[in-house]
């Protein structure tokens, strides 16, 4: 039976529920089978043929942008000049988060039912948008087979009260916050956010950031890093060799078509992408009213219900393949394509009941409210909920 205490507990004792109790958090109990079981077996099928018509659509949609965009600086007005050159970056940066997103089903092995189109295909696609393919692919995996949980999930782990050097509870004459009035203050928000918008993934990818506190350079690109098991140091090696054959493609395109052309066509829509990706990611499993479970009462499919289902509306939705508005479908079934997500997430949403959880907030809104209300967890309690 769950008890309320104000220490840890072990297994034996029973889980420490403390805080869901006081917000009147019901731990769910199904099974990933119920949760299968209610879905149509056809959304489960892979079509490597319809899934390439997806990769075509985007690859497509990124040369027109591009050969239009070369016509953008004979125009004679400056102020035109600048509309269309935003409006490239902007609609660049949608498409390609679409790529992206690709890249990341065939990391799920869900873009075909053959593992070499799957690594193929998202080697290149990942390779092109700087990701390092397997790497990212094995963390990614973990953060699956753990979300939610606060001590083996591998992305936007909460920082605890201890980690932010915040007295303990009971002496903290600040409670449960805000802990200060600074960091809330809009222009320390601006800055803290463009921080994370524009360096956020690059940090992740390079030092782990945002993820487990692993000894030593926990890193994307150190292959004997904890993050990675010792059979897949190659795969990592790989991952690298990709990013630097992009690399050395986009400096020959450089001296080829000048610095300026490159950061115009490639890296500004590439920071776009970037900013879509750790918005997306953080606003799924980022929220006031979501809990992190510790191992006492964490398993699979109570963490992949603590994931929410956001609409950035019908454009973006359908750019981004339904990334945030299926989510929910995607953390319980990884191998499923996103082009059967929508229609499983109507069956998802009766087999979970109240606890399958989708957002309507407008993003901006829900973003601020995330940002300024999601700082830190406490150390103890086996279902602890953000606090400021």
């Amino acid at each position: 039976m769950a008890t309320k205490r104000n220490v840890s507990s072990t297994k034996e004792e029973g889980p420490v529920i403390d805080e869901a109790i006081e917000r009147n958090w019901e731990i769910p109990d199904f099974t990933i089978k119920e949760i299968r079981d209610a879905i149509p077996a056809h959304c489960f099928r892979r079509d490597t043929f319809r899934s390439f018509t997806y990769v075509f659509h985007d690859v497509a949609i990124i040369l027109a942008l591009g050969y239009a965009a070369t016509y953008i600086d004979h125009l004679p007005s400056a102020p035109l000049r600048l509309a269309l050159w935003s409006f490239y970056w902007i609609a660049q940066g949608v498409v390609g988060t679409g790529v992206w997103v690709i890249g990341h089903e065939c990391g799920h092995q869900a873009f075909s039912p053959s593992k070499a189109i799957n690594n193929g295909v998202g080697m290149v696609l990942h390779s092109l948008l700087l990701v390092p393919y397997h790497s990212w692919r094995f963390s990614h995996s973990r953060h699956h087979k753990a979300t939610g949980h606060m001590t083996k999930d591998q992305v936007f782990v909460p920082h605890t009260r201890k980690a932010l050097g915040l007295p303990a509870r009971e002496v903290d004459p600040e409670g449960d916050g805000p802990h200060s009035a600074l960091e809330e203050s809009p222009i320390a928000m601006l800055y803290n956010m463009v921080m994370m918008f524009v360096f956020g993934w690059p940090l992740y990818l390079f030092t782990n950031v945002t993820g487990q506190d692993y000894p030593g350079w926990a890193s994307h690109f150190n292959p004997y890093c904890d993050i990675f098991d010792s059979n897949q140091v190659s795969e990592v090696y790989q991952s690298v060799a990709g990013l630097l054959a992009t690399i050395g493609l986009l400096t020959y395109c450089g001296q080829v078509f000048g610095s300026l052309a490159m950061i115009k066509f490639y890296v500004i829509p590439y920071l776009f992408v970037n900013f879509w990706l750790v918005l997306i990611t953080y606003l799924q499993h980022t929220d006031p009213t979501l809990p992190h479970y510790r191992e006492n009462v964490w398993n699979f499919q109570r963490g992949a219900a603590l994931t929410i289902d956001r609409s950035y509306g019908f454009i973006l939705d359908y750019f981004h393949h339904h990334i945030s508005d299926t989510h929910v479908a995607h953390h319980f079934f990884s191998t499923m394509p996103h082009y059967h997500a929508e229609e499983a997430t109507v069956h998802i949403k009766k087999a979970l009941g109240k606890h399958y959880k989708f957002d309507p907030t407008p993003i901006p809104q829900a973003l601020i409210k995330s940002w300024k209300t999601c700082r830190f967890v406490e150390d103890e309690g086996d279902v602890v909920f953000f606090k400021n």
